[in-house]
């Protein structure tokens, strides 16, 4: 089961840390990660490569476990709900007899949608729709908000109380039966609510409404306007995503040092916040021809898309003209390195929801699937550990250049796997050679 309660907020702390007004150095030692970087003889532009069989994905599906949000594909959770179809949200709008609230529901719903709906739409290449329905007048709940003792690390007694109050004072209005997600909004201004307490509540023991179990809720105390994407983050944690960040113990230090600004779940606040090729696989919107398995010895040549291109997205190709050819061809490369554990590759670049991205390339991050959410489960792999990029705007600037750039080559550290990114095709996509160790 999922645990009871558990954290799904990246905090505001983070953005207090280096990189958010506080110094920090711009070069780092190369003594921390072995790498092998190095120019290719030119930078190359080639023809689109006529279709090929596909690799099968199967050998690198890594097996789900009982991690907490495991990142195994080979089957699903049957108790979240998968992303693979539409699915309908009620957004619940609660006031407190201690506050007379300053804002409209309409207003707060304005706050999340339809954007977030929108960043899934992209990221799901129009296979997911995510569908709100929210109310258009508070629901009194019956106590203050100060009674609830709501914070970041709230207990579980006062959580329970909560959510208890505002199913009970919704019910009345809502038929839960006809929905998939609950999102409860609390009024920003009452007394009692702590922005940073937003979260997705996972339930040992399902709340009951209209005749279906409730296991999980999303409790949203958001300020207005809110944190950016924060609704998209949390509505992840729903599709049994996990926290991609670092939560240092003392609360204070790096929060992104495990993903950087590369994926939502690391970082709403990211230049490239889309979710990751893996997590797409997982979810249901990548085909099985869309992820090629790479398996020694000797090297294998890919074409790889850019992950954000999909049916109808625009794409600068190589020579520079907009190219709205991609979006079937393959997205995402696997190289097995253990029992639970995988490099994956995808193209990044300024397109779909990494419209703002820091550094275009092919990103390489390791995959395990016995990590719990909250514990590493992805980490990208810097190809450039020097340096970093992008210092005003991205939250982990040493991993804002991650990727393997246009004519550089790179060997993973630990796995002996080369990265050879040679060219890009008239259409924008990346053509790259792999080869493990």
């Amino acid at each position: 089961m999922p645990r009871q309660f558990r954290l799904r907020r990246l905090p505001r702390e983070a953005l207090k840390g280096p990189g958010r007004g506080g110094a920090r150095p711009r070069l780092r030692s190369t003594a921390a990660v072995c790498t092998t970087m190095s120019a290719l003889a030119a930078t190359s532009l080639v023809s689109d490569p006529a279709a090929a069989e596909p690799f099968s994905p199967a050998p690198c599906a890594l097996k789900r476990t009982d991690a907490h949000h495991s990142e195994g594909v080979d089957t699903w959770n049957a108790a979240y709900p998968r992303p693979a179809r539409g699915l309908d949200a009620v957004m619940v709008f609660l006031s407190f007899p201690d506050s007379q609230p300053l804002t409209t529901p309409a207003e707060l719903a304005a706050d999340h949608f339809p954007a977030t709906s929108r960043f899934f739409q992209r990221a799901s290449y129009g296979r997911f729709t995510l569908r709100p329905h929210a109310l258009r007048h508070w629901v009194a709940m019956p106590r203050p908000s100060t009674a609830y003792a709501i914070q970041r690390d709230w207990s579980p007694g006062h959580r329970a109380a909560y959510l208890r109050d505002a199913l009970t004072a919704a019910d009345g209005r809502v038929d839960f039966s006809r929905y998939d997600i609950v999102y409860f909004v609390a009024d920003p201004d009452a007394p009692g609510v702590d922005a940073d307490a937003t979260k997705v509540v996972n339930l040992d023991t399902p709340l009951r409404a209209d005749g279906r179990d409730i296991r999980r809720v999303v409790t949203v105390f958001e300020r207005h306007p809110p944190d950016r994407l924060v609704l998209a983050h949390e509505t992840g944690h729903v599709f049994d995503l996990p926290d991609l960040y670092h939560r240092p113990v003392d609360g204070k230090g790096d929060w992104d040092t495990h993903v950087g600004d590369w994926d939502l779940m690391g970082s709403q606040f990211g230049l490239a916040p889309d979710l990751f090729g893996w997590h797409k696989w997982k979810l249901g919107w990548l085909d099985p021809r869309q992820v090629a398995c790479v398996r020694g010895p000797g090297p294998t040549r890919l074409t790889l898309e850019p992950l954000g291109a999909g049916p109808g997205v625009p794409v600068t190709g190589a020579a520079g003209l907009p190219s709205f050819g991609l979006g079937r061809g393959t997205k995402l490369a696997v190289v097995r390195t253990g029992a639970d554990s995988v490099l994956a590759l995808e193209a990044r670049g300024p397109v779909g929801n990494d419209a703002s991205t820091c550094r275009a390339g092919v990103l390489v991050y390791r995959v395990r699937s016995r990590a719990a959410s909250g514990g590493g489960p992805v980490q990208v792999i810097d190809a450039h550990p020097g340096t970093e990029a992008c210092w005003e705007d991205s939250v982990y600037p040493q991993l804002a250049d991650a990727p393997v750039a246009l004519g550089e080559s790179f060997t993973v550290p630990g796995e002996h796997v080369r990265v050879e990114v040679e060219g890009r095709t008239v259409s924008g996509a990346w053509t790259v050679r792999i080869t493990p160790g």
